[in-house]
């Protein structure tokens, strides 16, 4: 294999919105594999963020680690509640200096990639999705607001709207994209205009065994958010009658204990052992929510776990559709986010017994191609990729008399 200093520049920023431990999922995994794969090639990035609490926690990967931090770091309560400065987001991300780097990169899901960078430096960005609730999920994200709801709501619709332009215009600087699902991409083509390639982030499959006894109790876990949609998964299983673990905390979860059925059971947050043990022995994992790619779902399927799940978004990536009729299934689709559409897909699983048909070591297999060690071989070859065609870029401009001053013809 060549040197890293064949295909690699020294100078590297690695980007990301920011470094909390109230936030750590699949962004920040996504953050943490770039890290490892530069240091392995004997390039240590430098880190930044809009703010950062981790490097100086103990036990954290980034504990030790320079983090070059936005003027939100010294706020009152800003790397707590960094979101709560949202207005101010767009502007802050743009006042950290990368000047002394060859190639940043970044992990965006809000502005990270609005970072600014100068001509000779190369851009690429990882992008998780565009801002949700700025653009296709604007209106379901008002609705829920506390803050509409007293009155604010143009002035927020006013905000979600310079947010829109900022993001829009902000993608325009970014000189590689690259999604994190095929539904990402189309989205970015969309609300951005622009095209990006596809490299699904990396799931950590080997935590999981495939090969244990199925119980007769379905599995939802995620975040309890609005657009998880866990609210529709609680009410389908009220109808059905059947059991239900959720797992997961947050703001829905008075709501959704209020709607919980005799046969759903809230079990709130749970350790990493006591995920896998309850995934490695669910009927079925379930999952209601329009996900950019959805890693929960793939972690079910590395436990040998059938998805039933909305047939939209990310999924369409990762879930192989029994009623398809295609080869080696993993899981069933439904059509429509709706109470209805999801109570007939696990009627049919039921009647049909597909539990039993699933093959679990088939259903492992396919979660495989997921794997950390995936991501990691397709993300460094995008790099080199565009790592040599940016030098060669610049080879080219620098030699070329028309872009020289005083020798244009």
């Amino acid at each position: 294999m060549p040197s890293a200093s064949d295909h690699f520049p020294q100078r590297i920023a690695l980007v990301h919105e920011w470094f909390s431990p109230r936030s750590v999922g699949g962004a920040e995994r996504v953050v943490e594999a770039i890290d490892a794969l530069l240091k392995s090639r004997g390039c240590e990035p430098q880190l930044a963020a809009l703010v950062d609490a981790e490097s100086c926690r103990s036990g954290s990967w980034l504990q030790g680690r320079s983090v070059l931090t936005s003027p939100i770091q010294d706020l009152p309560w800003g790397p707590s509640h960094v979101q709560q400065y949202l207005p101010l987001l767009p502007f802050a991300i743009e006042q950290i200096d990368l000047g002394a780097v060859e190639l940043v990169i970044s992990s965006s899901h809000l502005v990270a990639k609005g970072v600014l960078t100068g001509p000779e430096q190369l851009h690429i960005s990882y992008v998780h999705t565009p801002v949700r609730y700025a653009w296709d999920q604007m209106h379901a994200y008002l609705q829920r607001s506390a803050l509409a709801r007293r009155g604010l709501g143009p002035l927020i619709r006013w905000q979600l709207h310079a947010l829109r332009q900022w993001d829009q215009l902000s993608a325009q600087r970014v000189d590689r994209l690259i999604a994190n699902s095929r539904f990402t991409a189309r989205r970015i083509r969309k609300y951005w205009g622009c095209e990006a390639s596809v490299i699904h982030p990396p799931v950590e499959v080997n935590r999981f065994r495939w090969n244990a006894a199925r119980d007769d109790v379905y599995l939802c876990l995620c975040r309890l958010v609005p657009y998880k949609r866990v609210d529709l998964v609680v009410e389908a299983f009220n109808r059905l009658g059947l059991p239900l673990l959720v797992v997961g905390d947050g703001p829905e979860r008075a709501r959704l204990e209020v709607l919980a059925g005799p046969t759903v059971t809230l079990l709130g947050r749970q350790s990493g052992q006591q995920v896998e043990e309850l995934m490695s022995r669910c009927r079925a994992f379930v999952y209601g929510g329009l996900e950019d790619f959805g890693i929960a779902p793939v972690e079910a399927m590395a436990a040998g776990a059938p998805v039933i799940g909305l047939g939209r978004g990310g999924l369409l990536d990762t879930v192989r559709c029994a009623a398809a009729g295609i080869r080696q299934p993993t899981g069933v689709l439904f059509p429509e986010q709706t109470v209805e559409s999801l109570v007939q897909a696990v009627e049919w699983f039921e009647q049909s017994r597909l539990w039993r048909s699933l093959d679990s070591e088939a259903i492992r297999q396919w979660a495989e191609r997921f794997r950390p060690e995936a991501f990691a071989a397709r993300f460094e070859s995008a790099l080199r990729t565009a790592w040599q065609d940016h030098r060669q870029g610049c080879a080219v401009a620098a030699s070329d008399p028309a872009e020289m001053p005083g020798l244009r013809l």
